[in-house]
């Protein structure tokens, strides 16, 4: 049984922690302090570092009331709790739709392209890059940016999302092809390819 990044070897697996957490509670203390940084660091790109610290804080509330759900056949909780952390972000993004452009908190016009085009990284391409993936749906920007970002393959992105594997790879193939088109046929991604036999 393989574990997660965050376990070290000899090491309980992820799954063994939850196991133990649905009898002595303060055990799941254990997945907090493993995976917290990761989830923080991934609603921060999403979001900004204003509201990563509640989402990541949410993100593992829901987890803890949820951790009698969980499947202890996968060792590693990481693609449930960016699965998690994905919903909530998407909820959260809904919530800040729905709110008069003066009501938001950084008074911006389109949350979604602003908070994209402030989070990418230095290293990745800036300016129309944000703009197309602010322009992704929904469910095509989740798959790249979990793939990209949370560093999940594509089965972690299947369970994380409750969807195929064949789902998520249809998912990455259109958002690649369409950051591609609209940028004049560049391939902006900076993240690995998975061979089709993985």
């Amino acid at each position: 049984m393989t574990v997660g990044p965050g376990v070290r070897v000899g090491q309980d697996s992820d799954a063994s922690v939850i196991e133990r957490s649905w009898d002595e509670p303060e055990a799941f203390a254990v997945l907090f302090d493993r995976h917290a940084d990761s989830v923080h660091r991934y609603a921060a790109r999403r979001l900004g570092t204003e509201v990563a610290e509640d989402l990541m804080a949410e993100t593992f509330t829901t987890a803890f009331q949820q951790r009698f759900r969980y499947n202890t056949e996968l060792a590693d909780a990481r693609p449930w709790l960016f699965g998690i952390a994905t919903n909530l972000i998407g909820r959260h993004r809904r919530a800040e739709a729905r709110l008069p452009s003066a009501a938001r908190a950084d008074g911006s016009q389109d949350p979604v392209a602003d908070r994209v085009a402030a989070k990418v990284s230095a290293q990745a391409v800036r300016g129309e890059l944000a703009l197309a993936m602010a322009r992704l749906p929904a469910r095509h920007r989740d798959v790249l940016l979990l793939v990209a970002w949370a560093d999940l393959g594509y089965e972690e992105v299947a369970r994380a999302l409750e969807v195929p594997v064949g789902t998520v790879r249809s998912r990455l193939h259109r958002a690649r092809r369409k950051l591609r088109d609209a940028l004049g046929g560049s391939d902006p991604t900076a993240f690995r390819e998975e061979s089709d036999d993985e």
